[in-house]
């Protein structure tokens, strides 16, 4: 199940580390991202949240593809979204409502 702390620190903190790091983009790489999560101590269970938030959609189906066949993109994006909701959350993470 999702850890609350652990996905409002993807959606406040990892933009700020990644924008650090390479610089404001509009989208990241995977390899950006995931070396961010690992260099910075993010919970990597929730990588594909990452990759959801800042890869550009053909980075995102091709990555999530190869590192995580058993995720369903959407009904990830929906899931955290219902949790997010359930928590009254409104923060940064309310961009994945944008894809749905």
């Amino acid at each position: 199940m999702f850890k609350y702390w652990s996905i409002k620190r993807y959606g406040a903190k990892l933009l700020p580390a990644l924008e650090n790091r390479f610089g404001i983009k509009g989208s990241y790489s995977a390899s950006e991202i995931r070396s961010t999560v690992f260099r910075k101590n993010f919970s990597p269970k929730y990588l594909p949240l990452g990759y959801i938030l800042f890869l550009d959609d053909i980075s995102l189906r091709e990555t999530m593809f190869v590192e995580f066949p058993e995720v369903n993109i959407t009904e990830y994006r929906k899931e955290i979204l219902n949790y997010l909701d359930s928590k009254s959350y409104h923060g940064y993470l309310q961009v994945l409502h944008r894809s749905i």
